[in-house]
This record gives structure tokens, C-alpha cells and sequence, in this order.
């Protein structure tokens, strides 16, 4: 419904209802979100709200950016990963109860292209090191510095979170951070509610979807401040 992916709930629900370590949650989610993203872009596709050349530059900066997030999340600390996670809920709650709308994109040059690989890059780093489809950048990114239609910029987005997962989930995948069987039961069970999604985003007025899922959002985000805060409290001191 939002072009995000799902990671951005789906990181969370494993960590607190699962108990998850917040690596493996991240790597996790990062696996679940492909075949969600997949039958999500179908949907999309088949109302034309996807705009290929614009996917096509921010994938190609998204691929290197997940490389690069995998590689970090190894380095960062546990809690740093977690409050992380926390401010990208909260940046995505404020965007979303920001009304943005557009008619039209602007024409796409070697700038545009350039800025677009830039953006593509960030969204990488953030899938790879936070197990999130990176939508929450880029949907708003393309509305307001592209005027892109906000429906088509989903789509978009979803697009490009398909080859970014791939290469975040295989990164993964060998350095054993990630839950394979749950990431399989996770995606499947998400196909049809992604379908629906994808349906509801065409139609639904985008303002009260917004401001639903930011509710949402801010929720999760105080839950999670709760949670990583007792577990500093139970780090034992070297």
C-alpha cells in the first residue's frame, strides 16, 4: 500500500514477538520482503504505476548500497542498529503525515539520473543494514524532488526493492544472518495482503492511509525504545 516493502514492520514483530537478535531480524526481513515486493509490483505493473526508468537508475545505486549496509552490519553494535531502526520509524511517520502529492514528472536527464543513483545508493545501505525495503526514502524523494505521481512512485519503489532484497538476502545468507524458514513463511503468508495492497493504493485516499499507518508507525517506535532500553539496562559492565 506504501511502496516500503514491509520491512519496516516486519523488523520489529520479529525482534518483540519473536525475540529475535536484531541482526538476524534485519537479515530476516530483508529475505521475507522479496516475495512480497514480487507480487506487490505485480499489481502495480498491471494498473501502470511503475516508471521503469526511474527503477532503473536507483536500482543501480540501491545494488552497491546493499553491499555496503550488509558489510556494516557486522561492525555496528546491537543497540546502535536498534535506535537506528527507531529514527528511520520516526523519519518515516513524519513524511507520512505530510500531505505530498503530484501531477506529473519532471523530464529525466544525466543530473536527474545521477541524483536518482544517489538516492538508489542510500535506500541500498539502509535494506542491507537494516533489513528494510528503503520505500520510506525513496517514494517521498522521487514525489517531491521528481514530481512524481505519489501512486507510480510506490510502484517504483517496489521495483526497486525486488533487486536490492536479492542482494541483501544473499549477503546474508552466507555469513548465516538470516532465518530462512522464517523469512519463507513470513513472505508467503504477506503475497495476497500484498496484492490487496497494491489494489487498495490505487484507490484508497492517500492522506487517511497515511496518517493510519504513521499512527502505526509511532506506535512501533515507542515499543521499541521500551524494549532496547531494558536490554541496555541488562548489558552486564566489562
Amino acid at each position: 500500500m506504501f511502496g516500503v516493502g514491509g520491512g519496516i514492520l516486519v523488523v520489529p514483530a520479529l525482534v518483540l514477538l519473536l525475540r529475535m537478535d536484531h541482526r538476524i531480524a534485519n537479515g530476516t526481513s530483508l529475505g521475507a520482503v522479496l516475495p512480497i515486493s514480487i507480487s506487490s509490483l505485480v499489481t502495480y505493473w498491471s494498473h501502470g504505476n511503475v516508471d521503469w526508468w526511474f527503477a532503473f537508475w536507483l536500482a543501480l545505486g540501491a545494488l552497491g548500497g546493499a553491499l555496503l549496509g550488509t558489510k556494516w552490519m557486522h561492525v555496528l553494535p546491537r543497540l546502535v542498529l536498534g535506535y537506528m531502526f527507531v529514527v528511520i520509524l520516526v523519519i518515516t511517520a513524519v513524511r507520512l503525515f505530510i500531505p505530498m502529492t503530484s501531477t506529473g514528472r519532471d523530464a529525466l536527464d544525466f543530473v536527474s539520473a545521477a541524483a536518482l543513483v544517489v538516492i538508489g545508493f542510500a535506500t541500498g545501505v539502509l535494506a542491507g543494514l537494516l533489513g528494510i525495503g528503503g520505500g520510506v526514502v525513496m517514494v517521498p524523494a522521487m514525489v517531491v524532488f521528481f514530481s512524481e505521481p505519489s501512486v507510480v512512485a510506490k510502484g517504483t519503489s517496489v521495483a526497486v526493492i525486488i533487486p536490492t532484497s536479492i542482494m541483501g538476502t544473499w549477503r546474508n545468507w552466507k555469513v548465516d544472518n538470516i532465518d530462512m524458514k522464517v523469512a519463507a513463511i513470513v513472505g508467503v503468508s504477506g503475497i495476497l495482503s500484498a496484492v490487496a495492497g497494491g489494489f487498495i493504493a490505487d484507490v484508497m485516499p492517500e492522506d487517511l492511509s497515511n496518517v493510519l499507518f504513521a499512527t502505526l508507525i509511532v506506535i512501533v517506535a515507542i515499543r521499541m525504545i521500551v524494549d532496547l532500553q531494558k536490554s541496555s539496562r541488562t548489558v552486564t559492565p566489562v
